[in-house]
Parts: structure tokens; sequence; C-alpha cells
């Protein structure tokens, strides 16, 4: 989370269109202050890293850093066009943690095993694997991310339904906040029954298909076997076209809307990331309480995870003052914290995230009680990354077409037949 796909996508309205800066790189002159400009991309809004950026330049005045925002959906595109050409105007960029082994073998992220050590002793063990690729870190983690239930208090209880429990030991199936949901559509005049933030996206619906033991979609000793076809991907998919055929989500509206559309209190029940949490706090005459993302009544509890890292690019004019920048940012506690200051994203770092869960834990409203021991249980023990292959990024835009036309009606089991073969192919050229 991600980031989280939903909110990139309400980054990308919040940025607009890429600047000229980051589609056709930056002027490499030493600014006019004689400090050593720092070229740094990313999909976030500025307002997200004006607090790590400005104490890193307090603690090195010799660095300044430039960012420069991409829209998550076209960040991708730019950084294939712009380190394809071997661009020194990007000192350090961020990275979606599924993709560092397609960037690695692309030659796009700088070796980074002197650091190793440093790294293993300031991150979680899972996040030092999804930043590192064959044997060798590439990128350094500053995020890791989980999902929670998000209910609407008052039309539950208009409805007659109880409340979810916030103990992970009371998780609720999928089954159950359907039917739970849909009698608020009866009852109470709900709109819908189930928002899904992540729709069509592989971060959002992996956890159903791995709560039905349907795997990860990719398999085989090089991880470019497709494996979409498995009874636990037809059944998982076949509850989603379901929810839509139903009525009781939504078809027509961007996924983007959808947390103001529960806000709105029209919805009982929407399931999103912990970004979610600054927007919720701070709105007025909206009773809602947080518990842990369902499982299916037949499956196990998972819950997606991972977020961004950062990589050095390896044709970097500044590589080490930018390497220094990302130290900071991910192997110092204070670091790590000035960069969930501005959004309760979750650090990466090890003692950033006992002082943000504590922090968590003490500002707990009756909305938020439970919030900390969702995300310490739910990463320690749900917690499935998404698979690391060299073919992840095909494989994230081939299912997500085949996500959107079971949402919108298609028959499941020919549409994932369709995705395999589409994957079988476009793998070809990988081998």
């Amino acid at each position: 989370m991600t980031s989280s796909p939903s909110r990139r996508t309400v980054l990308g309205a919040a940025l607009g269109v890429a600047s000229a800066a980051a589609l056709a790189g930056c002027s490499g002159r030493r600014p006019a202050d004689g400090r050593t400009a720092v070229r740094f991309l990313g999909p976030e809004t500025p307002e997200t890293f004006r607090a790590v950026i400005r104490g890193f330049e307090r603690a090195n005045p010799g660095i300044r850093i430039d960012y420069t925002p991409v829209p998550p959906d076209q960040l991708g595109d730019v950084l294939q066009l712009r380190l394809s050409a071997k661009d020194s105007a990007i000192d350090v960029y961020a990275v979606d943690q599924p993709r560092v082994p397609a960037l690695t073998a692309r030659g796009f992220l700088t070796d980074l095993n002197r650091i190793a050590d440093r790294t293993r002793a300031a991150v979680t063990p899972e996040q030092y694997a999804v930043s590192s690729w064959d044997g060798t870190l590439r990128s350094l983690p500053i995020w890791t991310s989980t999902q929670y239930l998000f209910y609407n208090a008052d039309l539950l209880a208009k409805a007659g339904v109880a409340l979810p429990g916030a103990a992970p030991a009371d998780r609720w199936s999928w089954e159950r906040t359907k039917a739970a949901g849909r009698r608020a559509m009866d009852r109470a005049g709900a709109d819908y029954a189930l928002l899904l933030e992540q729709t069509d996206l592989y971060y959002g619906l992996q956890p159903l298909i791995e709560s039905l033991h349907g795997g990860s979609g990719i398999t085989g000793k090089d991880m470019l076997t497709p494996a979409v076809t498995t009874q636990g991907w037809i059944d998982a998919l076949d509850w989603y076209r379901t929810l839509f055929a139903d009525g009781s989500s939504p078809r027509g509206i961007p996924s983007y809307q959808l947390s103001s559309l529960f806000t709105s209190g029209r919805v009982p029940f929407f399931v999103g990331g912990p970004w979610n949490l600054g927007a919720f706090a701070g709105l007025k005459d909206f009773t809602w309480g947080t518990a842990p993302q369902p499982k299916f009544a037949h499956g196990r509890a998972v819950t997606p995870t991972d977020s961004w890292s950062w990589g050095v690019n390896p044709y970097a004019e500044h590589p080490e003052a930018g390497l220094r920048f990302m130290e900071y940012a991910a192997l110092t506690t204070e670091g790590s914290l000035s960069t969930v200051e501005a959004s309760p994203l979750i650090p990466s770092n090890r003692k950033a995230f006992d002082r943000y869960a504590a922090d968590l834990a003490d500002k707990a409203t009756k909305s938020t009680a439970g919030v900390a021991t969702i995300m310490r249980h739910e990463l320690a023990h749900s917690a499935v990354s998404r698979p690391r292959s060299i073919g992840y990024t095909q494989f994230e835009t081939v299912m997500g077409s085949a996500f959107s036309d079971i949402r919108n009606g298609s028959a499941v089991e020919p549409r994932l037949a369709k995705a395999s073969g589409e994957l079988v192919r476009t793998w070809e050229r990988l081998r």
C-alpha cells in the first residue's frame, strides 16, 4: 500500500497530471544556495513528505530535497521512461514493494547491501524481505499496511444489528458482514451493504482469494507460472461478482469516492486502510467504529500488507546524498515517524512502529478503540504479502482487468481462464 490503490486514486486526482519536470527531467545544476539538491520522485502529495524533508534538511544543512509528485497511475510509466534513458535527474524514487524484483531485473535499483546489516536491525524481517531481491537489498522500506472493517454504528443500531467486536478473536465472516449489511438496507434504508475500498485491485482482493486457500495466483520455480484458476480463486471471485450483481455494492462509483459514500451515512460497512483513520477522526455527527477485516466462514484470516520502499537510481547524480536521505527516513526512529506525521500510515521501522502503535492506543477514542491491537495482530498473524515475481507488474494489470470484468458480470471461470492465457503469453518474454 501498496500504498493503497484506492488511496492512489485520490492522490492522483489531487496531483492532476504529472509535472513537466517529472516527465521531462530536471536540471542537474547545483542550486543557487550552494546545497546539493537530491531529486526525489513519488506518488504522494507534497504535504505527506514535508515533515521528513524538513527534519532531514535540518540535520543535513548541505543537502536540499526537491520532491516531485507524480500521479500514482503514471509513476510506473514515468520511471520506465526516465530510468531506461539513464536519466540522472532522479536520485531517489518510491518503489511499490512487489515491483522490487522487476525493477531489479531491469537494472533500475542500486545494490544497498553495504547497509544490509543496519537495515535488518532497524526494520521487520518481512519488510526487509520485500525490499530485497535475489539475496540483495535493493530498497529501504518506509511503510507497511493493513486493512480494517469500518462500520456505521447508527445504521447498524437502527437495523437491529449487533456491532462487530474489535478483538481479532471476534472477527466476522464475509458472509455475516454482507448479511448484516443487507439487513441495514432492508431495515435502515442503507443504499448498499458493503464497500470495498480496493475495488478491482489485487491488493484488496488477494485476501479474499487466499482466505479460501486459492493461492497468490503465481507459482513455479521462477514465479512465472499463472495459478489463477484454482477453486479458491473461483469461489472468492464468484462471491465478489455476486456482491455487485445483487446490489450489495455499487458498480458505477469510482473507488476514490467510496470513503465519502461511507461517511455520508449511507452504507453500514467499509473495508479500507489505516489512511482513513485521520480523515474519519475529524468528522462530527458520524458514529463509526473499527473491527478486524473479515474472512470467509470456512476460510482463514488473511489481510493485505506491504506498501512503499525507496530506492536509489543507479544513474543518480547524487546517490550518496540520496542514500543518506533514505537512511534518515527508514532507519532512524525520528525520520520514520516523520514520514507518518501527515497521514496515519504504518512505519516499517520497528522502534518507530512501537511508538506509533502506543500513540494510537493512548489516543484511542470510542471509534478507534482496538485499532492498535488489530494492527499488531494482523501484521504478526494474518498479513500476506503480494507475490514476488519479475512479472508482477504484468500480473497486476492483467488481473485488474479480469476483476473489473467479473465485477461487471462476466462469468468467473472463463474470465479467469482467459487471464491465465494472457499471463502465459505475456511472461514468455520474461523467461
